[in-house]
């Protein structure tokens, strides 16, 4: 029920997808009536509408509302109903578009921690160079220790491997500097951590490197990881605005962006951020996807695919095997 564009844009997505899967059944949680009314007006194939049940709430967790309030004061939220679905086995994963704070919190509190897991991370994918990565963490947790940055590499090596089908993912730490000695000691001390584990660590990487296409995975704290998806999607928008004022600037750049139309649609295809949402909250014992909150109906199918890829390959329990195979 919430995102920045309201609930059609869920719907829409839903009916998307259950033309794509024909085995897929989705609940929408939210206002009956509303939802309802947008699913008589939007799913037109019966059948696929048979695959498709709506669960009433009353209450919508806002955007600006504190996660502390939105766990205790708002108990039948949209957000909290399909929580409970995923820990009670009515669903199999949720993807909401709302406020991030209080889904990190709701999750956490209902569906808890993987045993041996400390906190959870936030991950999504980015474009690379001849192919994308997987950066973590994202905001979840400002500050980390290096057993968890451990884990966040660990976690993140087993999302890259199922979602790009990737057997042994380059997993490297975001530092100030490539070389050993570069950093403080919690990025020196989880770096010692992973070179006597079984991921592929590759060592350090710096942020002029994130798209080279070196790492599949990239590592580090949520302060950081939060700062640099923000720089990374503050410079694209900065890139766009500089191509349309060069080709807007008189009649002969105009007629230039003409002829570079097909050029200037690939790369707009290519950095069509709406092909990478879908932030996982990595590290709980179930399965919540975090769509961007002004994503449009194309980016939330993209985060219901994100879902669904992660319960085919039961994701919870890969994360419980392969720390149990680390700390044997």
């Amino acid at each position: 029920m919430s995102g920045d564009l309201g609930a059609e844009v869920v719907v829409r997505a839903a009916a998307a997808t259950l033309q794509k899967y024909q085995h897929v059944e989705l609940v929408l949680v939210g206002d009956q009536d509303e939802l309802q009314n947008l699913v008589t007006r939007i799913v037109s194939d019966h059948s696929d509408a048979g695959r498709l049940r709506i669960v009433h709430t009353s209450e919508v967790v806002g955007m600006s509302e504190s996660p502390a309030d939105a766990l205790r004061k708002k108990k039948d939220s949209s957000m909290r109903v399909a929580i409970n679905l995923v820990k009670d086995g009515g669903a199999d994963a949720c993807v909401s578009s709302g406020n991030t704070g209080a889904l990190m919190a709701i999750a956490k509190f209902v569906l808890k921690m993987l045993p041996g897991i400390d906190r959870p991370a936030i991950i999504t994918e980015l474009p690379a160079k001849g192919g994308s990565l997987h950066m973590l963490d994202l905001g979840a947790n400002t500050e980390a220790t290096a057993e968890q940055l451990f884990q966040y590499a660990m976690m993140g090596s087993i999302v890259t491997s199922d979602i790009v089908g990737i057997d042994s993912p380059r997993v490297a730490l975001l530092n100030i500097g490539a070389e050993d000695i570069k950093g403080n000691n919690t990025v020196r001390d989880a770096a010692a951590l992973l070179n006597a584990s079984t991921l592929n660590y590759i060592g350090f990487i710096e942020g002029n490197d994130l798209f080279s296409g070196k790492a599949d995975v990239v590592v580090t704290d949520g302060f950081t990881g939060n700062v640099a998806l923000k720089t990374i999607e503050g410079a694209v928008g900065l890139v766009t605005h500089f191509l349309k004022r060069a080709f807007t600037r008189n009649w002969l750049s105009k007629v230039q962006a003409i002829i570079a139309g097909p050029v200037l649609r690939r790369l707009a295809a290519e950095m069509d951020a709406r092909a990478y949402n879908g932030a996982t909250l990595l590290g709980l014992n179930g399965i919540v996807v975090k769509s961007h909150g002004s994503a449009d109906s194309v980016a939330y199918q993209h985060a219901i695919d994100t879902a669904i890829v992660e319960v085919r390959n039961q994701l919870p329990q890969q994360i419980g095997n392969l720390l149990q195979k680390e700390t044997a």
